[in-house]
């Protein structure tokens, strides 16, 4: 079986609903890491001093044959069509280990993938 990470980085408004809506649409969990940024046009000052957007950086763990699907789901979720949103990228991963207990879940959505919410 292979899997890929996908990696969000976006303003902590989006990322319950972005979450909700990856699970909803098959992914079986996420990691937010708190961070902070900014972005081409972001870049605000207050008397001088540099302010940093607050940031979530949201990591799915997905089956390969998920991932593009769940992109989707976090692109229209997420409003990524707006500039200053966010962006979401897939990784490749090449070894994992401590992932046993997901295998029965990926199985399942290989085997019924009309469980998943699909795109209209």
């Amino acid at each position: 079986m292979e899997f890929q990470l996908v990696v969000c980085m976006v303003k902590t408004d989006f990322t319950d609903r972005i979450i909700q809506a990856a699970k909803k649409a098959g992914a079986s969990g996420s990691t937010v890491i708190a961070a902070q940024g900014t972005g081409l046009h972001e870049a605000k000052t207050f008397f001088g001093l540099d302010l940093n957007i607050q940031t979530d950086v949201i990591i799915f763990f997905l089956e390969a044959g998920l991932a593009d699907h769940i992109l989707d789901v976090i692109h229209k979720e997420g409003d990524f069509s707006r500039p200053g949103t966010g962006i979401a990228m897939t990784l490749p991963v090449n070894r994992a280990v401590g992932v046993d207990l997901q295998f029965d879940h990926f199985k399942r959505l290989a085997k019924h993938p009309d469980h998943l919410e699909r795109k209209a």
